[in-house]
């Protein structure tokens, strides 16, 4: 059976492309017209009950999980730029920590420092 070997690519509809771009880029690091070669490490694909309140508001279908390095750098740097950051904190164990920021579109974007 052929497998896929990674995610490759995600795009988001927005009612303001440019500004949601710029937002990425600002605050996460992402450029949305470029190619952007990963670090290696984890990815995860689950799938969820359809009344979930894990991604936030009920209209949104997916959430994007990103990686980062420390977790608690990332929530302080997006909260210093005014960035609409979740005040909870979770940690599983052996999995890692996850925080929670949302774009200016409204989509829940989920942080992963990995164990």
């Amino acid at each position: 059976m052929e497998r896929v070997l990674g995610i490759g690519g995600y795009f988001v509809r927005a009612a303001d492309p440019a500004a949601l771009s710029a937002w990425y880029r600002d605050h996460l690091g992402l450029d949305g017209n470029d190619v952007w070669q990963q670090e290696p490490g984890p990815t995860a694909f689950a799938t969820f009950e359809p009344t979930t309140e894990y991604f936030g508001s009920s209209t949104q279908q997916t959430m994007l999980n990103f990686r980062v390095r420390d977790l608690d750098a990332m929530l302080a740097q997006l909260r210093g730029q005014g960035a609409d950051v979740a005040e909870d904190v979770q940690e599983m164990d052996g999995i890692g920590r996850f925080g929670w920021v949302t774009d200016p579109e409204g989509n829940r974007i989920e942080l992963w420092q990995p164990a």
